[in-house]
């Protein structure tokens, strides 16, 4: 990962660049490499009952923080949940911004077949926005109608802690099966497995440009 100097990642909602590619992160940060943090939606709209509506802004700060992000390098909009498809060309605008701004060496978005209508619109604009820029989807296997595993990224105990308690700082979501510590670990035991390796995280490769 010396070849990389700057890291993007996009998360549709809060907690999708944690789900995907949280040991990544961390391992990315403990090789010194500058990785950003753009979250698209705080969903204020579908808050669980009982949390305040800025929740999931204040548990993303906490969850990037845990992972080593500067607080700097975390951008946040306020998109609204499940509808950014009237917002499509807003949405390209923000990615060619930080495309111009970050200059990012690789960037790490959802699939291109994830289901969820939100994350279909990054992914989709993302690949127009980033179209000189190797990419990376990160697996959700909850929202994934097929997935390529062509792409590995190993890590050790201390990469997926840090994951675990990055995720950990989202309270409003525990009551989800996949936020669970077993559905987590035993997720990057299998990529593990595959490879030869004790934990992984796996991803499609959209575009690699090797300099």
């Amino acid at each position: 990962m010396d070849n990389f100097q700057n890291i993007l990642i996009l998360a549709p909602h809060t907690d999708d660049g944690e789900f995907g590619c949280g040991a990544s992160i961390a391992k990315f940060i403990s090789q010194n490499n500058n990785v950003y943090y753009a979250a698209f939606s705080l969903a204020e709209e579908s808050v669980p009952i009982g949390f305040p509506k800025n929740i999931l802004e204040v548990e993303v700060k906490a969850a990037t923080k845990v992972l080593g992000i500067k607080p700097d390098h975390l951008i946040l909009y306020k998109y609204p949940v499940r509808r950014f498809a009237q917002f499509r060309q807003e949405i390209l605008e923000d990615l060619v911004k930080l495309n111009k701004e970050i200059i990012p060496d690789l960037v790490f978005m959802p699939s291109l077949n994830d289901l969820h209508q939100d994350h279909s619109t990054v992914a989709n604009e993302g690949l127009r926005a980033f179209k000189k820029t190797s990419i990376l989807c990160y697996e959700l296997p909850w929202n994934n109608i097929s997935f390529s595993t062509n792409c590995f990224i190993n890590f050790g105990e201390k990469e997926l802690e840090t994951k675990l308690r990055a995720l950990n700082c989202y309270d409003s979501q525990k009551m989800r099966s996949y936020a669970s510590e077993e559905f987590i670990r035993s997720l990057a035991v299998t990529r593990g497995t595959q490879i030869g390796y004790k934990y992984a995280e796996v991803f499609e490769v959209i575009r690699w440009l090797i300099k």
